[in-house]
């Protein structure tokens, strides 16, 4: 089978600190999606045109400019917070217009706000081949939540936004309660590990991103999807028949 042209994507995983464990910002796509229809995700989406534009204005590897860019657009638009974005507020008010396709360059002049990229840290990068349905290249990033951020759902592409630990939304998935694809689960068994948004930092920065290719390996008659085991993840395989792949 013909890899499918993989289609530039980001997301964000948006970390607050509270008493105990950190909380992710998880957002459940609606069923109708055509990809990953139904799962919690992180907040993210393809990069676009206008992401483009923006990045070349920024300088640097405009690919990662873009994704940048393209991350914290999203999750403006599916989620209502404002991450990457120096003053937020007045972009938050602007929340609908985006969502509605008006420029995000544009947007940013009237309100008076920039762009802060360094707000982001890689923390990841994921393209898988041998699919059937889009093949996402997608970058994995890190942002601290704003203060008294409060998430919003936009209704259309998701049907729930919600903050919870990495530990929990793993056992809402071994309870049956949450759908989750390979990716996300394997991400969030790594962010289980950390105590705070820095331990988080640090680890990425102990690992450079190198792109995550799963791929299917027989192990005593058995077919599991793996990915590397020097990247910080703490699982590296699960039988294929109990992996979602999309």
């Amino acid at each position: 089978m013909a890899d499918q042209e993989a289609i530039p994507a980001a997301t964000v995983i948006v970390m607050r600190e509270r008493s105990g464990v950190p909380e992710l910002l998880m957002v459940e796509r609606a069923a109708a999606m055509s990809f990953a229809g139904g799962a919690l995700v992180f907040p993210g989406g393809r990069v676009d045109p206008g992401d483009l534009a923006l990045a070349e204005l920024h300088g640097g590897d405009p690919d990662e400019s873009a994704a940048r860019i393209a991350a914290i657009r999203e999750t403006l638009e599916e989620a209502g917070v404002a991450i990457g974005l120096a003053p937020a507020g007045r972009m938050l008010a602007m929340r609908e217009r985006l969502y509605a396709g008006e420029p995000m360059g544009e947007l940013l002049k009237e309100a008076g706000a920039a762009l802060a990229l360094d707000a982001l840290v890689p923390f990841a990068r994921w393209l898988p081949h041998g699919l059937k349905h889009k093949v996402f290249d997608t970058r994995f990033y890190l942002a601290r939540a704003p203060d008294n951020a409060e998430p919003l759902v936009d209704g259309n592409e998701n049907v729930r936004v919600f903050w919870a630990s990495a530990r929990a939304v793993l056992a809402m998935a071994e309870r049956g309660e949450a759908h989750l694809i390979f990716p996300t689960r394997r991400n969030l068994e790594r962010l289980a590990l950390f105590a705070k948004f820095d331990d988080a930092v640090a680890d990425a920065r102990a690992h450079p991103v190198r792109t995550v290719t799963p791929w299917i390996e027989t192990r005593d008659g058995v077919e599991y999807l793996c990915i590397p085991d020097d990247l910080g993840y703490p699982v590296t395989a699960q039988r294929l028949d109990e992996a979602v792949r999309i």
